[in-house]
């Protein structure tokens, strides 16, 4: 069961760097639950939005993949207990460093996102 739910939580990781990275929506709204909320701090400086909001600006931004930056994205670890996770992820991308902390739960048989919390590292 368990490599079962870490196969599947990777491509729940994969779609997320991949809408990220390439600013396709549809990708990323399939990572998280309706009502997700992502917490940071961006140099310092507060950041909370709702999922949608922040789907909305990576949406309506130049995806890093439109810069011509290498997909440098990469997942450093996940601890799994029953129907939930933690994933720690790393992004490099559009002249930041970001960890992001992925809260995740088994909803319905699908993983999904239900917290991100992240923060740039310089």
């Amino acid at each position: 069961m368990y490599k079962e739910n870490s196969k599947e939580i990777e491509k729940v990781i994969t779609n997320y760097f991949e809408g990220i990275f390439y600013g396709d929506a549809n990708k990323l709204e399939s990572c998280f639950t309706d009502n997700a909320i992502i917490y940071g701090d961006i140099n310092g400086v507060p950041y909370k939005k709702s999922r949608d909001e922040y789907i909305d600006g990576v949406k309506n931004r130049q995806s890093p993949n439109d810069l011509n930056e290498a997909f440098k994205m990469e997942t450093i670890g996940i601890d799994i207990l029953g129907n939930i996770a933690m994933a720690k992820v790393h992004l490099p991308m559009l002249g930041y460093n970001y960890y992001d902390y992925l809260s995740l739960t088994k909803i319905d048989n699908h993983w999904k996102i239900v917290n991100k919390i992240f923060s740039n590292v310089s």
